[in-house]
């Protein structure tokens, strides 16, 4: 039993506020999942920039043992499980799950290729399953108060709550819990105030650095998986990073690409050789140099990370950068500074 706690997305903290405030639902969670599916050895992988998670799990972790909820007999049952904690080394990609096994196997954290999945073939080669913080702390409320409880909140196939996280250019940023299908709009606008700055909002990222950008056009749309993908975005992590209008979303489209060129592990050729040439690109469009064909340069170059990349780092970069583009088309073929001045 695997949780990935690496929360790596930008504008993400649920994870953290978890982890540091109410330990011990991720340790009865991840207890519950292990005496379902009969596992007796637990990881948390923590991401390094999380010291005060990192001994707060560790204290935690310790009184759940000498208390018996972990070990031989759990809870005095005949089952047993115990948890370890395992720390990364600020990898963004170790947030992908077979990266992930790499790392916490004392690996350089390169993506594996699949089949096998974790499930069958996963940490030190055995059967393994894998589930983030807010999943597996949601365990214990539904054991408790049952499954229908739980699915009582939310819209369609997207049941139960999400930790919503507003950062950015937001007048009230921070972490606003309800249930799938309150709107874009009433997030950024009413729970989030507008922006900091006071100006207009003009771009919102939901899914953290590989969500796609929407505009305010968009803001009808719930807050669920489903309407999400069928407007051409991610939920991900939950993360709205909010942006005025002062935001050029080209130099965002570049940085979608800067982001994934620096953290790729290397492994796939659509993901390490596509970013380079993706960000060499924008840097060509922002120069104002032959934009209409390096644009689709940039599209087709998008197609093939988006469908040939091992894991979602390469595959989900073409979101940001598609998305900007297709909403934002007038910051793609504005003149450079420099001629502008002219």
């Amino acid at each position: 039993m695997v949780c990935n706690a690496d929360e790596g997305d930008s504008g993400t903290f649920a994870d953290r506020m978890i982890m540091e405030g109410d330990p011990f639902v991720l340790i009865e969670g991840m207890t519950i999942a292990a005496i379902a599916v009969g596992a007796t050895k637990g990881f948390i992988y923590l991401r390094s920039e999380y010291p005060h998670a990192a001994a707060t799990l560790t204290a935690s972790i310790d009184v759940a043992r000498k208390a018996g909820l972990l070990g031989q007999r759990v809870a005095g049952s005949a089952h047993a499980f115990d948890i370890e904690l395992r720390m990364g080394a600020g990898a963004y990609v170790c947030g992908e799950e077979t990266a992930l096994l790499e790392s916490i196997e004392g690996k350089r954290g390169l993506v594996r290729a699949k089949p096998p999945l974790p499930v069958h073939k996963g940490l030190f080669g055995k059967p393994t399953v894998i589930n983030n913080v807010l999943s597996l702390a949601a365990a214990p409320f539904i054991l408790a108060e049952g499954w229908k409880a739980y699915a009582d909140f939310g819209m369609g196939r997207s049941r139960g709550t999400m930790p919503i996280q507003l950062a950015g250019n937001v007048k009230r940023g921070g972490l606003f819990e309800t249930a799938f299908g309150i709107t874009l709009g009433e997030l950024v606008d009413d729970i989030g105030g507008g922006t900091a700055t006071g100006r207009p909002v003009r771009a919102v990222q939901a899914g953290g650095p590989l969500g796609a950008y929407f505009p305010r056009a968009l803001f009808d749309a719930p807050f669920d998986y489903e309407a999400f993908a069928a407007k051409g975005g991610l939920i991900g992590h939950g993360g709205v990073v909010v942006f005025d209008d002062t935001v050029n979303m080209a130099r965002q489209a570049r940085f979608a690409f800067e982001f994934c060129a620096h953290e790729s592990c290397g492994k796939c050729t659509p993901c390490r050789i596509g970013s380079t040439r993706g960000l060499e690109t924008m840097d060509k469009i922002i120069a104002g140099g032959g934009v209409q064909a390096n644009l689709d340069l940039v599209a087709d170059l998008c197609n093939t990370m988006k469908f040939g990349s091992l894991c979602a780092l390469g595959g989900f970069t073409p979101y940001p950068v598609m998305s900007a583009l297709t909403h934002f088309p007038e910051d793609f073929s504005r003149k450079p500074l420099a001629t502008a001045a002219e």
